[in-house]
C-alpha cells in the first residue's frame, strides 16, 4: 500500500489558506493601492493557487490509486509557489519581467494534471472487471 503523503497535503492545506488569505488582502487592502490590472494578477493568482491547493488535496486523498501522488502533488505545490507567486510580486512591484516566469509554473499544473489523468486511466485499466493483469 502506498503511504499517505501527509507532508505534501499539508503543504497544499497550507496553500489553500494562504489563496484565502490573500484573497482577502487583495479585495480589502490593496483595492485602493494596486491598478485595475496588478490587482487582476492578484486575483488570477489567488484563484489558481486555491483551485491546485484543492487538486493536490484530492490527490492525497486518492493516493491508494495513484502511485505518482507525491509527484503530482509536489507539481502542484511547486506550480503554485511559481505561478501564484510570481503574479503575487508581480502586482505588488510592478516588476514586469516576473511575467515571463509565471508559464513555468502553469507548465508544473499542466504536467500535474497529465500525470493525475495517466495515473487514473492506468489504474481504471488495471481494474476493470474483465481487464488481464497487466494490461495496459
Amino acid at each position: 500500500m502506498v503511504s499517505f503523503p501527509a507532508k505534501w497535503a499539508a503543504l497544499a492545506a497550507f496553500q489553500g489558506f494562504v489563496s484565502v488569505a490573500a484573497g482577502a488582502f487583495g479585495a480589502h487592502a490593496l483595492t485602493k493601492v494596486l491598478d485595475e490590472k496588478a490587482l487582476s494578477w492578484w486575483h488570477t493568482g489567488s484563484q489558481y493557487l486555491m483551485y491546485h491547493a484543492l487538486a493536490g488535496l484530492l490527490v492525497a486523498a486518492l493516493t491508494i490509486y495513484l502511485p505518482s501522488a507525491k509527484r503530482i502533488i509536489a507539481l502542484f505545490v511547486i506550480g503554485n509557489t511559481v505561478f501564484a507567486g510570481s503574479l503575487y510580486v508581480m502586482a505588488l512591484t510592478g516588476v514586469l519581467w516576473l511575467g515571463a516566469i509565471t508559464p513555468i509554473g502553469g507548465l508544473c499544473y499542466l504536467v500535474g494534471w497529465f500525470f493525475l489523468t495517466k495515473s487514473l486511466w492506468q489504474w481504471h485499466r488495471n481494474n476493470e472487471p474483465n481487464a488481464k493483469p497487466g494490461a495496459k
